[in-house]
């Protein structure tokens, strides 16, 4: 894909630049001298403006590596970039290795470049990545005008480069990945959203796609949320590193029997957890705290809605792995109870499944390495 023709800025999580005829004038490599050409100053101002709103920024340059280096020599620019890549390869390669270093799917990168022959190579070998021309970097920012920005969205470019940290120590450490996370000593809190936290929950439904069950949109999780008998679940967790901030966020109906008593079943809309923590046991320390929790307030079913998709193999996984199985129920009014108005059910979509299991018996524990506790216990 190529402009900025029906582009949609929630799907982006970086941009990656050119260097040569990009992000400066010249060329790197026929400078007499070790010194960079001079950045141009809207590149680095629009770097700056796509970080202030969660978007990271990249680098996929055919130039010598050694470039790299000379760049590591100019901390205040080098600063600005996660998971650069200065190679002969083709830009295409470059930017799968950047998604797979960065933990999100290669369609969430935008590539600019003055090359057409250079676009045209990821148009044709990436065909969801967009590509722009340098021209095209200021409708690029428009797009992100009037978009809410959360907290959580301006820490997100400091949070990667403290994930990059954590990277280098795991590579370093001299033992199992188990033991690994055990030294990590990240602990997950889960508890009921405060008004604070909903934006950060609606940006997490906006822009997860490995880690969503659904793809329940935020206008239809903030009309829910706000619905009798639901409720907004999230989950933040912390390591020795520092915070990961709100890294889940659940939605849970939990309408109550027409006599008044606790629900019988408790259902998940939406599940939806970033990537950054993929690979560490959150999203099923969340799942299984739910459940417990579903199993304490005197529920004896527990279902999610799924919607399978081409990205989100991993939350069927996780789902599988917690004993949920498609049930009997229509997708159309999984979260619909017979106190439930046909106005506030969620509608979903027709290749949705509810998937369910029995609270009855054991239920799946939380791996070893991660401590889980209700927000409510560590604020006490």
């Amino acid at each position: 894909m190529s402009g900025t023709d029906g582009f949609d800025p929630d799907g982006v999580k970086c941009v990656v630049w050119d260097l040569d005829g990009t992000l400066w004038d010249e060329i790197a490599v026929e400078s007499a001298t070790d010194d960079l050409p001079t950045p141009r100053p809207s590149a680095l101002a629009a770097i700056d403006a796509l970080a202030a709103r969660g978007v990271l920024s990249s680098i996929a340059s055919r130039s010598a590596p050694s470039v790299l280096d000379r760049l590591d020599a100019v901390p205040q620019v080098r600063a600005r970039f996660l998971a650069p890549q200065v190679s002969w390869q083709d830009k295409s390669e470059s930017l799968r290795r950047i998604a797979k270093d960065l933990g999100i799917a290669v369609d969430a990168l935008v590539l600019v470049d003055d090359s057409p022959y250079e676009r045209a190579e990821v148009e044709a070998l990436l065909p969801g990545v967009r590509t722009l021309a340098p021209e095209d970097v200021p409708a690029l920012l428009a797009a992100f005008e009037g978009r809410e920005v959360t907290a959580e969205s301006r820490e997100r470019v400091r949070r990667y480069r403290t994930e990059e940290t954590r990277r280098a120590e795991g590579e370093r450490f001299e033992g199992s990945r188990e033991e690994f996370l055990r030294w990590c000593g990240m602990r997950l809190t889960v508890g009921a959203a405060t008004p604070d936290e909903v934006p950060r929950a609606l940006e997490l439904a906006a822009r997860t796609h490995r880690l969503n069950s659904s793809g329940l949109t935020p206008d239809r999780l903030r009309e829910l949320a706000s619905s009798d008998g639901h409720e907004l679940y999230t989950a933040r967790m912390t390591d020795r590193f520092g915070e990961y901030g709100i890294i889940g966020a659940a939605l849970v109906d939990r309408t109550r029997r027409a006599d008044g008593g606790a629900p019988a079943t408790w259902s998940v809309p939406l599940l939806a957890l970033s990537c950054r923590v993929a690979g560490r046991g959150a999203a099923a320390a969340f799942l299984f705290r739910l459940m417990e929790r579903a199993r304490e307030a005197g529920a004896e079913e527990f279902r999610v809605t799924l919607r399978p998709t081409d990205a989100n193999l991993e939350m069927r996984i996780l789902l599988r792995q917690a004993g949920l199985r498609r049930t009997d129920a229509a997708a159309t009014t999984a979260t619909a109870t017979s106190t439930t108005p046909a106005a506030t059910a969620p509608a979903t979509a027709a290749d949705s499944a509810v998937l369910g299991r029995t609270l009855q018996g054991d239920l799946p524990g939380s791996p070893v390495w991660l401590h889980v506790s209700d927000r409510e216990d560590t604020e006490a």
